[in-house]
């Protein structure tokens, strides 16, 4: 394409936009629309409609009144392409390894455009498992990995995720979800009877970013064993939290 055509083709409300996403993922901590101005060269009124769309939209959210920071949106929309191919290839041998000690399934999800969705699975190491397929979409509401991905979020960002859940099938918030969710957050994790299937216990712990926001949950949905020597409900709430733990660390290159 010549350098005419391209002036041809222009977008300058995409051009705008695409602009603000760019700085603010190269940017730490955040700016303001008189930085965001400044750094991009522009009048801050030019800004103002733009930045107020991309929070509408749930690609970037306000903190501290005044600055604008990326959401996870980006992440979300990309989660069939390398982001979340390099987090899967991380986190693969470690859900293997949790599978072989507590001879349960395990399953990896993102948050997905109002979703939760399955980007990984692990069988369990006996001959039975509940396994969920690759590609599943779950409510964010009434499912373990859903309320750990909301619980491990800061405020803004956790009211834009409910908020697009409202969108789709969800039309009410269940009573006490909020409470529920700062429970999750002071304990660290999320244990809860499946509201989906009979005699399962969803098991869920969060794999965190370095500032402490939940990029992805690891879920174990526990099926009781007779066998008095298979690992109980309380060994595999902490090998499935140890794996968490290891998955972040490796995430967060720590």
């Amino acid at each position: 394409m010549t350098e005419d055509d391209s002036d041809r083709y222009r977008a300058p409300a995409l051009d705008k936009g695409l602009d603000i996403l760019e700085l603010l993922a190269r940017t730490d901590g955040g700016l303001t629309q008189v930085e965001i101005a400044k750094a991009l060269g522009k009048s801050p009124n030019e800004f103002y409609r733009m930045l107020d769309r991309l929070v509408r939209r749930g690609y970037v959210q306000r903190q501290d009144g005044d600055r604008f920071t990326l959401t996870l949106k980006m992440f979300g929309l990309a989660h069939f392409h390398q982001p979340v191919r390099r987090l899967v290839s991380f986190a693969a041998s470690m859900m293997r390894d949790f599978s072989a000690k507590a001879q349960q399934a395990c399953h990896l999800a993102v948050y997905d455009r109002g979703s939760v969705v399955v980007i990984a699975q692990q069988d369990s190491s006996t001959y039975w498992a509940l396994s969920i397929r690759v590609g599943a979409q779950m409510s964010l509401f009434n499912t373990g990995s859903g309320h750990v991905l909301l619980a491990f979020q800061n405020e803004t960002q956790r009211e834009l995720m409910i908020a697009e859940q409202l969108r789709g099938e969800e039309k009410e918030l269940p009573a006490n979800l909020r409470e529920r969710l700062q429970q999750v957050k002071a304990q660290g994790y999320e244990s809860m009877n499946s509201l989906q299937t009979a005699g399962v216990r969803n098991i869920s712990a969060p794999i965190l970013t370095l500032d402490g926001t939940a990029l992805a949950v690891v879920t174990c949905p526990f099926i009781g064993s007779l066998n008095e020597a298979a690992p109980k409900e309380d060994d595999c709430l902490e090998l499935i939290r140890e794996t968490a733990k290891a998955i972040s660390e490796v995430v967060a290159g720590q």
